[in-house]
């Protein structure tokens, strides 16, 4: 093997950069160059019109810090079985020849991932290492301990203003058909309420779960304060299955472009509080009533959008990106293709998955739920309380969430 070629996809997040030095790291140690294709399936769809491309050597490398979020191998949203030409295929071929590429390791989720499973099955030598904040694919990827410690971090943060306002305080987060990052996000930050896209919203359980809540915090105070915290993923749905999304558009892998699940939230609640004759009562006794100026408590929905993927990575995806990418490189060196890197066991063992498995969606373990609702978390649905059952294991789990 000559030389490797690199490419991140997909959406950003922590640990890419490590992922990149990893395998560049690994590959200069085995005596094969690493090569940067920048701007993720574009860059590779026009990788033949390249004059040159950035050669990862050891001093190189050490530019890229594995701390930082982002990548620097750059991103696109192109799905490569969509391109209008005919000859796609066999381009990509020409330009990995035109610069000696031997293998590619390509670092990115379910959507990314589907595009590493059609190079693969059009003779092109790839491994995947597993990135998505979403944490919905079959292993532990890349990205989703950053971001749930940067939603953990926010809406703690959120818990200053929204106690000193007596606010209802709604933040919306990624996840558009599985809410890991919500959950364990909210989880942390000891939200009052995580609505995911797993369980379907009875309203009347969030309100009754905010009502009893919010005033018996209020009420206790000495100085008559408090707030209420909910997550609110944004591929959250009704009980009819209806997105509370304002989106419409597609991007490119045919996904509509989500917005609004908090900005929905917050109106409902609003409309349940006004409908309340027990909230003006409520109002009056805390000193917070004001006819036609404050009459109810104020509920505001926060965005933080890309803020909790980019920035600064989580240590442990540091860590792993660095091993998946290095174990990626020993791969394709043992001539192991399309294939989805799991994780390095204690021994140095490389685990890895075929990709077309790897990409399957995996959800929000709802038995889980019903453990946090003994501890008086919402979940958008009436309680289900559960004993959880004691069982021996004779190995560590593959994966940590």
């Amino acid at each position: 093997m000559r030389n490797i070629g690199i490419i991140t996809a997909g959406g950003d997040c922590g640990g890419l950069n490590a992922v990149v030095r990893g395998a560049a790291l690994m590959a200069e140690s085995k005596g094969i160059g690493a090569l940067v294709i920048p701007n993720g399936y574009a860059g590779l769809y026009n990788l033949v019109d390249f004059e040159s491309l950035t050669s990862l050597n050891c001093a190189r490398s050490e530019d890229i810090k594995s701390i930082r979020a982002g990548s620097e191998a750059g991103h696109s949203r192109v799905k490569i079985s969509k391109i209008k030409d005919d000859n796609k295929y066999k381009r990509i071929v020409d330009g990995l020849k035109k610069f000696n590429i031997d293998g590619l390791v390509i670092s990115g989720g379910d959507d990314t991932g589907s595009v590493v499973v059609d190079l693969h099955e059009n003779g092109i030598p790839v491994v995947h290492a597993p990135k998505t904040m979403d944490l919905d694919l079959q292993t532990y990827s890349v990205g989703g301990d950053s971001t749930i410690n940067k939603i953990a971090t926010i809406l703690e943060d959120l818990k200053t203003t929204g106690r000193t306002h007596n606010r209802i305080m709604v933040m919306e987060v990624f996840g558009r058909y599985a809410g890991h990052t919500a959950f364990r996000g909210g989880i942390a930050a000891d939200a009052d309420c995580i609505l995911i896209p797993e369980v379907p919203v009875d309203f009347n359980a969030v309100y009754e779960h905010i009502k009893n809540t919010y005033m018996r915090r209020i009420l206790a105070s000495d100085v008559k304060a408090g707030t209420y915290t909910i997550v609110v993923a944004e591929g959250v749905k009704d009980e009819h299955g209806n997105l509370f999304s304002e989106g419409g558009a597609k991007d490119a892998f045919g996904h509509v472009k989500l917005a609004g699940a908090g900005k929905f939230v917050k109106n409902k609640i609003e409309e349940m509080l006004k409908a309340d004759p027990d909230v003006k009562k409520f109002m009056k006794e805390t000193g917070m009533y004001v006819e036609g100026l404050l009459e109810i408590p104020e509920v505001r929905d926060v965005n933080p959008g890309h803020i909790v993927r980019c920035g600064e990575s989580s240590a442990y995806d540091a860590n792993f990106g660095k091993e998946v990418g290095a174990a990626a490189v020993q791969l394709l060196i043992d001539n192991i293709h399309g294939v989805t890197v799991s994780h390095i066991t204690g021994n140095g063992e490389i685990r890895y998955m075929v990709t077309k498995d790897a990409i399957i969606q995996r959800h929000v373990d709802l038995g889980v739920l019903a453990l946090h609702e003994n501890l008086g978390v919402c979940f958008g649905r009436k309680p289900q309380p559960s004993s959880p059952k004691s069982s021996k294991i004779e190995s560590l789990q593959d994966r940590i969430y």
